[in-house]
């Protein structure tokens, strides 16, 4: 049957169904797998099982991979395991294995939320609750769709495979291993043509995107240590050399204040701009004012210039402070003097970089800086990195994409790259030798990682749709 009659068919029925999906995603937030914490370990498997309960009915094979142990807090925790499964194997249909994750940022209400993180509520069009756009909505959307096709009577246009985790919010750890010593030398891969993930967003919040390119990232945790911990005599005479001192003048000399890193050498190997690339950020649709105004900023960096704005958010290096830990944070007068801080910083990565070499420019600026401070203290700074991804927009699984999202959103998507991170991709890319896509559900103001995360519900309900307009595109790509 040609497109014209299934589709339709297709989208009727997600709309029809809209209130379930809904309820569906309302029972995923619920569970609150924040993979940060040991506390919630529980939750994060019950969400992967909760999710394999979901693929089995839809006549999935699946299989839970242990991907061992992790340490928080000086304890050994087990991690949770990764779901794997497969649907359809048709030699004669093309494949595409799907990824997602399954686990949350932590949330608390008294963080800013305007209702409980981990109660889904609507809203003014909007669906409000953590992971409700990263990475649950866009995960329940590839199951949405595979049911639609079920109730409509048509079979999938492709095969599926899937990997779904439990700690993309934390490393993913485990995860590079499993892919390529294990699933990878199973054969997991063999059958696999086309790689596609949706856990990124919008470039803006009307119009919607194919993703090409990812920076990479490397966190640090810079570790001050006083060498005498009798702090109380510092408290009244100064005597005591501050690990937080120390640590504030390390983290200071990290980034200026428009942004520049000051790390020696750091922009040394960033890919140079060419003059095809810049052309691209000429038509892309991204208004600085409208931007601006959405942030609740007076002025934006960059002078406000468009193309540099979205080269300082895409294709340059930037460096993030993320917080202090030792610290006493809570309200009031204090006058704790912590023995020992840790700060928290990150730089993401840009192609042409590798993680190995900017970890070491890193480590050399800062034992530098701590030559220089003289502190009688104790300093250590460790890294855990991954590298920046591209990909050719002008793949033919790209257009099919594009074609799947103008038929759904009735404009040509912008072909874009990504400010964020989403390490998992370059393995999947190595794991399989295939093209990988990133299919955005979400929309640019969907505030995934801060307070009253949300998605909306065209997002939602449309996306289902773009999911199988999208697969029905690359079931008609040549094998």
């Amino acid at each position: 049957m040609a497109s014209d009659k299934i589709l339709p068919k297709l989208f009727e029925f997600v709309d029809k169904n809209a209130e379930s999906y809904k309820q569906l995603l309302k029972e995923a937030v619920a569970i609150p797998s924040v993979s940060s914490d040991a506390k919630y370990r529980a939750d994060c498997v019950r969400m992967v099982h909760w999710t394999q309960d979901k693929l089995k009915e839809l006549g999935a094979t699946t299989e839970l991979r242990d991907v061992g142990y992790q340490t928080i807090d000086c304890q050994e925790v087990k991690l949770p395991p990764v779901l794997v499964g497969t649907l359809g194997n048709d030699p004669k249909k093309n494949t595409i294995c799907i990824y997602g994750h399954l686990d949350v940022q932590p949330a608390l209400k008294s963080d800013g939320w305007l209702t409980e993180p981990f109660e889904l509520v609507e809203r003014d069009g909007k669906l409000f609750g953590r992971g409700s756009t990263d990475d649950k909505g866009p995960v329940l959307g590839w199951l949405h769709v595979i049911n639609a096709y079920k109730a409509i009577g048509e079979e999938l246009p492709v095969n599926l495979k899937f990997v779904f985790e439990c700690m993309e919010e934390s490393g993913s750890e485990g995860l590079d291993e499993l892919l390529m010593e294990k699933l990878k030398p199973e054969g997991f891969f063999d059958t696999v043509d086309y790689v596609c993930i949706s856990d990124n967003y919008w470039l803006g919040t009307t119009k919607p995107c194919i993703t090409y390119g990812l920076r990479g990232i490397s966190y640090y945790f810079l570790e001050v240590e006083c060498a005498k911990m009798d702090l109380h005599s510092g408290v009244y005479g100064g005597t005591v050399h501050e690990a937080m001192s120390d640590l504030i003048y390390l983290m200071n000399t990290l980034v200026d204040k428009d942004g520049k890193i000051l790390i020696t050498d750091i922009y040394k190997s960033v890919a140079p701009l060419t003059e095809n690339e810049k052309k691209l950020y000429d038509t892309i649709d991204f208004n600085p004012d409208a931007y601006r105004d959405s942030i609740g900023a007076h002025q934006l960096a960059h002078k406000g210039v468009k193309e540099q704005i979205l080269m300082h958010r895409w294709r340059f290096p930037s460096l993030s402070l993320h917080g202090i830990e030792g610290a006493a944070f809570q309200p009031g007068a204090k006058t704790v003097i912590p023995g020992k801080v840790i700060g928290k910083f990150s730089i993401r990565l840009v192609p042409n970089q590798e993680p190995e070499e900017v970890e070491k420019l890193v480590f050399d600026y800062i034992h530098k800086k701590w030559a220089e401070r003289g502190s009688p203290n104790k300093m250590r700074i460790t890294a855990q990195s991954g590298r920046a991804w591209t990909e050719n927009p002008d793949h033919p699984h790209y257009q099919a994409a594009a074609r799947a999202t103008k038929l759904i959103y009735k404009t040509d998507p912008d072909m874009s790259r990504e400010g964020g991170s989403i390490p998992v991709t370059i393995t999947l890319q190595e794991a399989s030798g295939r093209n990988v896509l990133l299919l955005p559900m979400g929309a640019g103001d969907d505030m995934a990682h801060s307070q009253n995360e949300k998605i909306n519900v065209r997002n939602y309900i449309e996306g289902i749709k773009l999911f199988g307009a999208y697969l029905f595109e690359v079931g008609k790509l040549p094998k």
